[in-house]
């Protein structure tokens, strides 16, 4: 998760900074923060909270220059703490460095050990310091950014898309697997680096493309440029982020989320058919996958379960207890919907199972006859290592159990899970172009004690000064 942003604009970019991280909100709720730089002088403003609550005119007024980057965090590797909050800020040989990071480094213990041991000292917990250190130390030997992406890309293992602003020139770079989404907009007057394509709709600009897999973006006063820095035998997109991460309106490397979304639905009715009174969605995470069944079964779409629009996105609550205090307060059944009625529920997965068995006794409780439960992914059989705060194996509901077992567990009248062929059939990528590690328990990245195939990755030889290309939007 996390959610990442760098603009550069003529006219101020705080304000811009700002509603692009809003549109990312679904993506952390931890923290927010946004750093800029007005030629001279670097802004910055952090705190833990929601981005509404961290900023307010004030704050984002004395945020003044025409290149910045921003986040929202959600945290995988480093605590809940304050010191964690990104854009991380910090001065180095006279330059003004400001850095924003979206991923998991599987390798971060192993790369912290090696830097410590050589006397380097570290002010948070978070991998994303690491990057930094990756960054600063090759510029001391070649102070050529494009070289400390090359020795970034050769060192970290895992995901990282990365926004990092030095000295007012923009640069954005993803992993050679393309784990992590980034794309590329344009504004009237500006140019925009982002997670998702809702934070460019959201400054009412215009989709360029994605940022390519191992490729490099340099945005300055002259324009846009890129490198390819690696390219690797295969990519590795998020399955999670069609699944659930994304917001629906996003396209994500190529894929518009809610038609991949909806033909989930659809296809989940053609592999488990059911008589039913209505098509009911888990809102807002299952109303897409419900739209599509409700279209190819016939049967009514009727929303049941009314979202309370204030609560945030329970699965990453902190911990259990609260999430399962979330759902009730989070969901309110419409009796006069279910009273007598069999009831085709969908929703995107199942984690731990114990919000799927709550909601089906809210549903009961208000008169529903029969509960079919429909799931837009195939279940969870392994934990997350990319950037997703899975739980451990023995929480994961599925895990071991087979599906007949957890559909007792969550006590549904029938249970089927989205099979992974028609998944990637429905995301329109084969299975050499997805991370289902989550889903399979074989991940593309070397993981100790897991089941891998590790990717190659081939990288530009030599020094990158001055190679820089100029940039393409086609």
């Amino acid at each position: 998760m996390c959610g990442i942003v760098g603009i550069r604009d003529a006219g101020g970019v705080s304000f811009s900074i700002y509603y692009a991280l809003y549109a990312l909100q679904h993506r952390g709720q931890e923290s927010a923060g946004i750093a800029t730089f007005d030629g001279t002088r670097l802004y910055k403003f952090k705190a833990q909270g929601l981005v509404a609550e961290v900023f307010n005119p004030s704050v984002l007024e004395d945020l003044e220059g025409n290149v910045g980057v921003g986040h929202v965090r959600y945290p995988t590797t480093g605590a809940n703490r304050p010191e964690n909050a990104q854009p991380f800020n910090f001065l180095f040989r006279d330059h003004i460095i400001s850095l924003a990071h979206n991923g998991n480094l599987v390798n971060a213990k192993e790369l912290r050990d090696e830097y410590e041991a050589r006397g380097q000292i570290f002010c948070t917990t978070t991998d994303t310091e690491l990057i930094a250190k990756v960054i600063t130390e090759e510029m001391c030997t070649s102070g050529c950014i494009e070289d400390a992406v090359h020795r970034c890309m050769r060192m970290l293992a895992g995901s990282y898309a990365v926004v990092v602003m030095i000295d007012g020139i923009l640069y954005g770079f993803r992993d050679p697997l393309g784990i992590k989404p980034m794309c590329i907009g344009r504004t009237e007057t500006g140019i925009i680096l982002a997670s998702e394509s809702v934070a460019i709709d959201a400054l009412g600009g215009t989709f360029v493309r994605d940022v390519a897999p191992g490729e490099l973006i340099c945005i300055d006063e002259d324009g846009m440029k890129c490198m390819q820095i690696a390219v690797a035998n295969r990519r590795a997109h998020c399955i999670f982020e069609y699944i659930y991460f994304a917001r629906a309106d996003s396209v994500l490397d190529g894929a518009l989320v809610y038609d991949v979304r909806r033909n989930i639905g659809r296809m989940l009715h053609e592999e488990a058919p059911v008589d039913a009174d209505l098509v009911c969605p888990v809102p807002d995470s299952g109303t897409a996958y419900a739209i599509g069944h409700s279209q190819q079964s016939k049967i009514p779409f009727v929303e049941s379960l009314m979202k309370n629009r204030y609560m945030g996105r329970t699965f990453i609550m902190p911990n259990q207890k609260e999430r399962e205090k979330a759902v009730r307060i989070k969901l309110n059944p419409i009796r006069e919907h279910l009273k007598d009625k069999s009831v085709v529920l969908v929703d995107d997965s199942i984690v731990r199972g114990t919000t799927s068995r709550r909601i089906i006794g809210i549903m009961r409780d208000a008169g529903a006859k029969e509960i079919h439960m429909r799931i837009g992914s195939p279940a969870i059989k392994a934990p997350c290592y990319l950037g997703v705060d899975m739980p451990t194996r023995e929480e994961l509901i599925a895990s071991d159990k087979e599906e007949e077992e957890v559909r007792k567990r969550i006590t549904a009248n029938s249970l089927h899970h989205i099979s992974l062929a028609a998944l990637m059939e429905a995301i329109g990528k084969d299975r050499a172009s997805l991370c289902t590690g989550c889903l399979t328990g074989c991940y593309p990245v070397q993981i100790t004690g897991e089941k891998s195939e590790p990717s190659v990755i081939d990288f530009l030889d030599g020094t990158y000064q001055a190679k820089l290309e100029s940039f393409e939007e086609n």
